[in-house]
Formats: C-alpha cells, sequence, structure tokens
C-alpha cells in the first residue's frame, strides 16, 4: 500500500485504472474510475463482495451530478438541501455517458452524493467524472477511520495496485444514508447518520 499525500497522484492513478483509498465524511472509501469496469472488478475482489451488488459514487459538484445523472425538481430540491453531505440519493442514469456496469443497479439507478469531505469532492472534480465511493474494508467488517487501521487490513494487498491517501484520523460517524423519491414521496433505504427532515 502506497500512501500519499498529493493528491495530484492520486488522480493520475485514477486515470490510470488504478484504485485508491480516500478520506470521505463518513469513513475511508475505496474508489476508482466509475467508468473504468477493469478498476471496479479490482475493487470487488479486494472487498471480496459479489458482483451482483452496485457500488455508489461520490461526484465533485451538482454539475457533475447532472452531467451523470438525472435529477426532477423534488431531487434536486432534497440534493441542494443536503449536498455536500452524508445523503445518498438514487436516481436514473443516463444510458450515453459510460458508467460501469458495476455501477449502474438493474432497474438504470445509481446511487451518488457530493461529499463533504473536500478530499473526495477534489478527487472526483480534478478526474473529471465520479469516483467509487465503497467502504475500504472487506465485505462484512466494520468501518476503517485511520491509515493505520487500513494498513493492518490491507496489509496483504500488492503495494502497486492500490493508492492511499491520507486523510488523517476520521471522526466515527455512521454510513450515508440512502433515499430516492418514489411516487413523489422521500424512501429512505437505509437510515444512516443524516436523517431527513
Amino acid at each position: 500500500m502506497i500512501i500519499v499525500k498529493k493528491l495530484k497522484e492520486a488522480v493520475d492513478f485514477l486515470k490510470k485504472g488504478g484504485v485508491i483509498i480516500y478520506p470521505t465524511e463518513t469513513a475511508y472509501g475505496l474508489g476508482c474510475d466509475s467508468t473504468n469496469q477493469e478498476a471496479l472488478d479490482l475493487i470487488f475482489k479486494i472487498k471480496q463482495r459479489p458482483q451482483a451488488k452496485t457500488l455508489p459514487l461520490i461526484a465533485g459538484s451538482l454539475a457533475m451530478v447532472k452531467k451523470w445523472v438525472i435529477l426532477n425538481k423534488q431531487e434536486e430540491i432534497l440534493a441542494k438541501k443536503y449536498w455536500p453531505g452524508a445523503l445518498t440519493l438514487v436516481l436514473k442514469n443516463k444510458k450515453e455517458v459510460g458508467l460501469s456496469k458495476s455501477v449502474v443497479a438493474k432497474d438504470n439507478t445509481v446511487a451518488i452524493r457530493i461529499s463533504s469531505n473536500k478530499i473526495a469532492r477534489t478527487l472526483a472534480q480534478r478526474l473529471g467524472r465520479p469516483i467509487v465511493s465503497t467502504s475500504a474494508n472487506i465485505s462484512g467488517a466494520k468501518e476503517i477511520y485511520s491509515v493505520t487501521d487500513l494498513k493492518k487490513s490491507f496489509k496483504k494487498l500488492s503495494t502497486d495496485c492500490i493508492y492511499t491517501v491520507d486523510g488523517g484520523v476520521l471522526k466515527r460517524r455512521a454510513p450515508s444514508t440512502v433515499a430516492r423519491i418514489r411516487n413523489g414521496k422521500i424512501e429512505v433505504l437505509r437510515q444512516g447518520g443524516l436523517k431527513i427532515t
């Protein structure tokens, strides 16, 4: 595992199809270019997670979100109220934009948010498209909040297959809340640390 502090190195690695570990507003996340299926396959392998489960995304801005998914008026109001923040919205994918199959559900929806963590947002902004954001742990294990714990958890990984952006020790927070608008009403699919009012 290579520890980096310069975001340019991490973005260059993403552009080459690499996988990174980076801080978010909840815990450390595993990420890659959301259009690169080979990189996504590596994340599933690292997490030991079934590929039938799609992975969520982090975007750098609302403009970026609108480029990749469809927001209706009600969804946009909800997004503007809680973003940047720990709300993941399930939105309709724009099929023509080229997101990988591992981030698009069978009903053609994508789970996406704008993180309140500046590093996470900046990575997506500099890459120019959303990045994958799944918890940096083995599937079913606890979330990780420090680089020290990351090293213990991923000590068997090859040093050339993953970059880690050191964001320090993160505050222990619950995962993001996952919600969608259905029939004009807010439906919470996973209650995280954020409560929608």
